[in-house]
């Protein structure tokens, strides 16, 4: 509001000045203050108006007129209950795991247990990248632990790069796994899973 009103105030001064001049210089014995003369207006012509020269090196900021209550800063700080209550609230939402015993969040994987699956894959991406190399996979890649490629004949493993892994299969590691998702449509809507667990 300051700014604006010592803005207009050098726009009224510099039109003043302006049909000031305008007036002195074309009409020189017509527009004279008492005692003056043409020649020593234009000697005693001020620098041009600064708002610098009002308010010097300070600034003016906007500050608050009113203390903030107490009230008023824990609520903003803590929140109200019947409106935002910001505080932490215990979370009521976890869960046990009953395999490994840590606790999760509801409706969460336990990431106890899915570290597992983490490291089972990495393994078996590692084991493909040596075996493999950077060779583009125009193939389905079957990787299979110990002693599980004997299981079906040879012609089964035709068309398909196989990759061994030498160790036992894990436990929680089901065969099921590793059926694919799409699959010829069947003739009966019977749906049977196999090789479960």
């Amino acid at each position: 509001m300051a700014a604006s009103i010592v803005n207009r105030l050098r726009i009224v001064i510099q039109n003043f000045e302006n049909i000031l001049g305008i007036s002195t210089k074309g009409y020189p014995d017509a527009f004279c203050l008492v005692g003056c003369e043409t020649n020593s207006l234009a000697k005693n012509s001020q620098p041009p108006f600064s708002i610098k020269d009002i308010i010097g090196d300070g600034l003016l900021w906007a500050v608050p007129k009113h203390r903030r209550s107490l009230e008023k800063r824990l609520k903003r700080k803590f929140g109200h209950p019947d409106y935002n209550l910001k505080i932490l609230l215990p979370n009521n939402n976890i869960r046990t795991c009953t395999k490994c015993g840590d606790d999760h969040e509801a409706g969460v994987l336990c990431p106890t247990c899915y570290k597992k699956v983490i490291d089972e894959t990495k393994e078996m991406q590692d084991a493909i990248q040596t075996e493999l190399k950077l060779d583009p996979v125009e193939k389905e890649v079957v990787v299979l632990y110990d002693g599980e490629k004997g299981e079906k004949p040879e012609e089964f493993w035709e068309g398909k790069r196989v990759v061994e892994l030498k160790r036992e299969r894990p436990a929680w590691f089901s065969k099921n796994l590793l059926q694919q998702s799409t699959q010829k449509q069947t003739t009966t809507k019977d749906v049977k899973p196999s090789e479960l667990g």
